[in-house]
């Protein structure tokens, strides 16, 4: 199993003016991370600190709910919903009890409308970091904002229930908690993970060993990727004569559709380059420019992805988008291919020259991204 991730650890004497922030990411349902939890809250405890059981899914696994004795566990809120009532974690009850570390299972789940402070329990964590509450908590890789989608192409199964990037960026220590796709299968068998009904689905659906597959290899690429970011920060303070240590990824959006499937990829190359993102809206002067819904809607995208967004008025698409990224002093640019128009998302009309021969004299990459429906679309290479 990859160490965790992790970065400077404060003397417990200190205080710091945010809680820490400990996730266990997984791979899918069942590989522990529940167990992982609390475990580690269990050891916390028995060194003297006060932890909390803020919300813990046993799923009804006996092995899990285990875990639970000699906690203390925060009592849930009780909401009727539709006429049926639902348990959520009472996050007003966590902040008064404040303790030193709290347990908070599912960080991507939507609340129920109605139960509480937020509407996403990764809204409730991060407040309860910010008042200096230590929180352990669990997610899978399916749910990380700029995965999802590619996950609901690559398994079929929607992917409804989200977490930005950047919550979990945020995270002090990532560990990955792992288990072979053959391993998780004999564990769905065994009733380990789902009630005996939801087995046999489960297991020529989502389970099958191809996704699974996928799925670990996304987990591990991710935690690769923040391990070298914490070695990059390293760096940054002892600096390496010649060393680059950082890339600036922008990514020219327009106010049409697919747009959101460009941010993500833009997302993920500056991921893997170890760098930041700058998402960019060209407008004609005089425009009402970044009014519109589905520019509202891109940009709390672009927040999610944890990318700064920026909109910059100009006649000429390409060189109002090639001012913008000297100025930001990017070094790689990301734009969208269309095949339903020569416009600014395409690279017709003369634009695409224009784009790379500037470029090409400034020193940057350039990656033109295909229209995602034609990507779904497309035949595998014979």
């Amino acid at each position: 199993m990859p160490p965790p991730v992790t970065g400077p650890e404060p003397a417990d004497d200190l205080v710091a003016p945010a809680g820490r922030f400990r996730i266990y990411l997984g791979a899918a349902a069942g590989v522990g991370k529940t167990c992982a939890m609390l475990d580690e809250g269990v050891r916390r405890h028995h060194r003297g600190r006060d932890v909390v059981v803020a919300f813990a899914e046993t799923h009804g696994r006996p092995q899990t709910a285990e875990r639970l004795r000699g906690l203390e566990v925060v009592p849930r809120r009780v909401v009727t919903h539709r006429g049926a009532q639902f348990e959520e974690m009472d996050c007003d009850a966590v902040l008064a009890r404040r303790p030193q570390v709290a347990l908070v299972d599912e960080l991507a789940h939507t609340n129920v409308p109605g139960s509480g402070r937020h509407p996403k329990r990764w809204e409730d964590v991060l407040e309860l970091l910010d008042t200096g509450i230590n929180v352990i908590s669990t997610v899978n890789i399916q749910h990380l904002e700029s995965l999802a989608d590619s996950v609901e192409r690559m398994t079929g199964t929607p992917i409804h229930e989200r977490v930005p990037d950047r919550v979990v960026r945020r995270a002090d220590q990532i560990e990955l908690i792992d288990s072979s796709p053959e391993q998780l299968r004999r564990r769905m068998v065994h009733g380990n993970i789902y009630p005996a009904a939801q087995v046999p689905t489960a297991l020529t659906h989502f389970f099958t060993t191809r996704n699974l597959t996928i799925l670990r290899e996304l987990a591990l690429r991710f935690l690769a990727d923040e391990t070298e970011e914490h070695l990059l920060q390293a760096l940054e303070q002892w600096p390496v004569a010649g060393m680059e240590t950082c890339e600036h990824v922008l990514v020219g959006v327009a106010d049409d559709a697919d747009q959101g499937h460009l941010l993500r990829r833009a997302a993920r190359l500056a991921a893997r380059a170890k760098g930041d993102v700058h998402a960019v809206h060209v407008a004609e002067p005089e425009s009402d420019a970044g009014t519109s819904e589905r520019l509202t809607d891109l940009r709390r995208l672009a927040d999610d992805l944890g990318a700064t967004w920026a909109v910059v008025s100009g006649e000429d698409v390409a060189q109002a988008l090639m001012a913008e990224a000297l100025r930001r002093h990017a070094t790689q640019v990301v734009v969208g291919a269309s095949r339903r128009r020569a416009g600014w998302r395409g690279l017709g009309g003369g634009m695409g020259p224009r784009i790379l021969r500037a470029a090409a004299a400034a020193g940057l990459d350039v990656h033109v991204i295909a229209p995602e429906a034609a990507r779904a679309g497309a035949s595998p290479p014979g």
